[in-house]
């Protein structure tokens, strides 16, 4: 301020504080989606999320459990698979209101692939893991009839299993396709949602536990990979990626971090502008401790993610550089229909729906 005066330094200073005081009380403030509490019926763990759209919603929990609305989450449906009562399943796919698929977890023979095309009266085994190794993860389907899911390594060799006819049949893709897995790498099967498909044709892939964070990709249906690593937190055996979410082939996040801190704050999201080549470290969410899950909210204005951890759930509208506490209960899962309405989950049979104004 050469040649100004002292006291018109004062006065000037005191005019930008008043007018930076007054711009900020005239931002908006952040655009957060209403919370409507449902009643699930049951008091269980709620693991798996797939809306298929405002209507038609699909939950998968512990115990064999399972859980349909086709209203919106005015009312659900529950039941549990016969003969799979000790099973958890961590991953569900919904097709619509009377097709579904569960994917359950477990060493060996416990890691199974069910599907019901009667809204859950009855339920065909698909898939039983043969290799003691295995330990299936999560899935993600393409359509109605093309899925692929994720499981631990078997043998230093990723194992990924695709089908093409509605499960029909679930094939092993050729270990020769894929990059060697290092030594216990897997991912956390925590939400379900360490897999995506992308189009008609890619699926990407977030994986943990082996000593990095490393992000798969592949464009052409499993036939041909490339492996990146992520800047996440993998510094133990209980660290790495338990999320992955892309809203289109560029722009995506992968997020987890230390399953065994629940009250450390972590390095635990990353976010990439071209399609997973490079990542760049973000914001973590205001809750400590690992994110299960995250998606992408379809429709908004910004691009609207949702994070979900046992110690809470936030929302970001700026890929994950500012962050604002929805709730601090336990979550373990959240997803979106096409619409834009989304649903929250996760212990005592907590199921929140989550709208954004339009």
């Amino acid at each position: 301020m050469k040649g100004l005066p002292r006291a018109g330094i004062a006065r000037y200073a005191t005019l930008c504080a008043v007018l930076f005081t007054a711009l900020s009380a005239c931002s908006p403030p952040p655009v957060l989606p209403e919370m409507s509490p449902q009643v699930s019926g049951v008091d269980a763990l709620f693991i798996g999320i797939s809306a298929v759209d405002e209507h038609i919603v699909w939950l998968s929990g512990v115990d064999g459990l399972y859980a349909r609305t086709t209203d919106g989450g005015a009312t659900w449906q529950t039941g549990v698979v016969p003969g799979a009562d000790s099973l958890q399943f961590r991953d569900v796919h919904g097709v619509d209101d009377r097709t579904a698929y569960l994917l359950s977890i477990g060493s060996g023979d416990d890691s199974r692939i069910y599907k019901t095309d009667d809204a859950g009266q009855n339920w065909t085994l698909q898939f039983v893991n043969a290799e003691p190794a295995g330990f299936l993860d999560c899935m993600d389907f393409w359509d109605a009839d093309s899925g692929i899911a994720f499981s631990d390594a078997v043998d230093g060799q990723f194992y990924l299993i695709t089908t093409s006819n509605g499960g029909q049949r679930w094939s092993r893709i050729p270990p020769g396709n894929l990059p060697p897995a290092l030594p216990g790498e897997g991912s956390f099967a925590a939400s379900g949602t360490c897999v995506q498909t992308i189009g008609s044709q890619t699926v990407v892939v977030g994986t943990g536990a082996g000593g990095k964070a490393r992000f798969l990709r592949s464009d052409d249906r499993g036939a041909t990979w490339r492996i990146v690593e992520t800047p996440v937190d993998h510094s133990s055996p209980t660290a790495g990626l338990a999320s992955v979410a892309f809203s289109d082939g560029r722009h995506g996040v992968v997020a987890g971090g230390d399953m065994a801190s629940p009250d450390a704050r972590q390095n635990n999201i990353a976010v990439t502008s071209d399609g997973g080549e490079t990542w760049n470290l973000a914001t973590a969410p205001p809750f400590s401790g690992a994110i299960y899950g995250i998606a992408f909210a379809p429709g908004t204005s910004t691009p609207t993610l949702v994070a979900a951890g046992p110690r809470g759930l936030a929302v970001t509208l700026d890929m994950a550089h500012t962050w604002t506490l929805l709730d601090s209960l336990n979550y373990w899962t959240v997803g979106f229909a096409p619409n834009g309405d989304g649903w929250a989950a996760g212990m005592g049979g907590r199921v929140v729906r989550l709208q954004f104004p339009r």
